[in-house]
């Protein structure tokens, strides 16, 4: 395996026009959608990083900054920023362009946590990042801040699904 890669050699583009099967009633992409599509570009991203299957380990809040409207195409750019021993931070970027005006928005942006696995699906290890632009370092050196979030929301989410448990019939 190799030991380290470069953020771009993980960058993945993705881009749809966005179809009236895919929206609500007021027109614009269903947020499900749009995270999935998140999730998709992001899993491609870890792929290349690691060239191991993936699973997705934590998706971070997504924001939803401008709505994508019908018609217009959605490009999604994604790549890993930093990396663990098992695990990847990808972040996603999300721009919405009217193709006919040609006005671009950024509409969401979000990091997730994809974990490499081997063939038996247990956690394998992966390369380090090696950021090279401004923007690149900026991602990497604030993903152990980012991580450390993560780790404290992970808790939470623990600690609420025991006192929740199955016992309760909703």
């Amino acid at each position: 395996m190799i030991d380290q890669k470069k953020c771009r050699d993980s960058f993945v583009v993705k881009t749809s026009i966005v179809l009236p099967p895919d929206t609500n009633n007021h027109g614009t992409l269903f947020g499900g959608k749009l995270m999935a599509y998140i999730d998709d570009v992001a899993s491609i991203a870890a792929m290349r990083h690691s060239r191991r299957n993936t699973v997705t380990a934590s998706t971070d809040s997504v924001d939803f900054l401008h709505p994508i409207h019908v018609s217009h195409a959605v490009c999604l750019e994604a790549f890993v920023t930093y990396a663990g021993r098992t695990s990847m931070e990808v972040f996603v970027k999300v721009i919405a362009e009217d193709l006919l005006s040609g006005e671009r928005n950024v509409c969401a942006l979000s990091f997730l946590t994809m974990v490499a696995v081997d063939q038996d699906g247990k956690p394998t290890l992966v390369p380090k990042v090696i950021p090279e632009t401004d923007e690149e370092k900026g991602l990497f050196n604030s993903a152990a801040e980012r991580a450390a979030n993560r780790k404290k929301r992970r808790k939470e989410s623990g600690k609420l699904a025991k006192d929740f448990g199955t016992g309760l019939p909703w």
